[in-house]
């Protein structure tokens, strides 16, 4: 690679390293990664909002299902060009992460280095439909917290790119996490996003060390009410839906 060139998105992801994001997700429950997409690639990536309807597969109005208040969609396969390379690209950082957290959890440790091997793996469970999904929030709107399972097979881990400005194109929508730690109250987290980086967050649960050993933690995520503007975000999640 040219040094004089800035990375590409994909190529930054891919530059990032599994053991740092880790430790941080032992740590402080998540992991944040620098700025990776640029101010252009977010504007193109939020712009897919309102391309054409064969885009995407589904669109949810989040006060119908009483999920919050908002809007998302779900991408169609195929997903597009840089979707589908963000999306490749971040899982093989995440799939040791993955193992190692299976290995301490004293469950199957056996997440495929690529990808598609995923997929295949969801198909064979009856999980066909992507889920990789572009989510609107204007003023007033939120997300409920929840857990992205979407079937029997759920990769442990999912990232969120934030596509717009915290302060200057929005107000509030931060990004939460509760974490139901065993014998103790319910642990409220605020991850702080800016425009460009990437949140990895647990899907379902993350492996804790304590005196008794390694407890299983029950996390779910949500976003706090947008006051001012408007934030949109990429979700990239790993495994398909049923």
């Amino acid at each position: 690679m040219n040094a004089s060139r800035r990375p590409s998105p994909v190529e930054a992801v891919a530059a990032l390293e599994p053991r740092a994001l880790e430790q941080s997700l032992d740590r402080e429950g998540f992991a944040i990664t620098a700025p990776l997409v640029d101010a252009q690639t977010c504007a193109q990536l939020a712009g897919l909002y309102t391309a054409a309807e064969g885009t995407f597969r589904s669109t949810v109005t989040m006060a119908r299902h009483g999920f919050g208040s908002g809007e998302y969609k779900y991408f169609a396969r195929p997903l597009p060009g840089l979707v589908d390379a963000l999306r490749r690209a971040t899982y093989a950082q995440l799939a040791p992460i993955a193992n190692a957290w299976g290995e301490r959890l004293g469950c199957a440790a056996d997440w495929p280095a690529d990808h598609e091997s995923v997929a295949a793996r969801c198909a064979a469970a009856g999980q066909t439909r992507p889920t990789p999904l572009l989510l609107r929030y204007g003023a007033g709107d939120y997300n409920c917290l929840h857990q992205d399972l979407y079937g029997e097979v759920h990769f442990p881990l999912q990232a969120i790119l934030l596509l717009d400005r915290p302060g200057i194109d929005f107000d509030g929508g931060e990004l939460l996490l509760v974490e139901q730690r065993p014998r103790r109250q319910s642990k409220p987290i605020v991850v702080p996003l800016t425009q460009g980086t990437f949140a990895v967050i647990p899907v379902r649960e993350r492996p804790v060390e304590g005196i008794r050993g390694t407890a299983r933690v029950q996390v779910r995520h949500g976003v706090s009410k947008v006051h001012r503007g408007q934030r949109r975000t990429l979700g990239l999640i790993f495994h398909d839906a049923a």
